[in-house]
């Protein structure tokens, strides 16, 4: 579940988009600067062109979609830079969001590099920097080294990376995770220590940086 960061200055402008992308897009979690923002996909920025410069510094590969009034367009736009101008309809903000999301993982930006490994999502593949090995990936395994490395400073719980990857299957269970890491780890670690992709710990797992 990709986690928009959205900085405005209205509140009520707040409640009320966040509340709509809530009910309309599912798929998608709203977060203010109150919240752990280290974990940001994608970043909102409302008529805010004064944060542009500290947000890329402190999310180099977010994308992130400038809301800005008629005539106020002022920045250069870029793979990463988004301009829209208010009043917007909703549906052109969601595509916009989905849009920015999926070219990002189509860019070398989109790319994740932990452990001497180079994750390439689109791709569906990981590449071992050890060997020069490239594996394939389901879309699930995926899905799962995105997740925790999204939250490569802390353990994720089964429970939690069950949620991420497989929403509320009915058919989904510990088990589905417990099997689809231990083949994750059979096909890219090779019982290889010094290429330990994934370890377990307190009940849960953690990427190995």
């Amino acid at each position: 579940m990709p986690n928009i960061l959205f900085l405005t200055s209205d509140k009520d402008f707040y409640a009320d988009l966040s509340g709509q992308i809530a009910l309309y897009a599912k798929d998608f979690q709203v977060m203010d600067s109150a919240e752990d923002t280290s974990l940001t996909d994608l970043i909102i920025l409302d008529d805010k062109i004064q944060d542009l410069d500290v947000m890329r510094h402190l999310h180099p590969k977010t994308p992130i979609i400038l809301l800005l009034k008629e005539g106020n367009n002022t920045v250069r736009e870029s793979a990463l830079n988004t301009v829209m101008t208010k009043p917007l309809s909703l549906e052109n903000l969601l595509n916009q969001i989905r849009s920015s999301l999926t070219l990002l993982d189509n860019s070398a930006d989109g790319y994740l590099y932990f452990n001497q490994y180079e994750l390439r999502p689109i791709e569906k593949e990981i590449y071992n920097e050890r060997n020069g090995e490239t594996t394939k990936l389901t879309e699930k395994e995926v899905a799962i080294i995105k997740f925790l490395y999204k939250n490569k400073n802390k353990i994720v719980s089964k429970n939690d990376l069950l949620q991420e990857v497989w929403g509320y299957s009915p058919d989904a269970s510990t088990h589905t995770i417990e099997t689809h890491i231990y083949r994750l780890r059979q096909k890219v670690e090779h019982e290889d220590t010094e290429a330990q992709l994934i370890m377990t710990e307190d009940g849960g797992y953690k990427l190995v940086l």
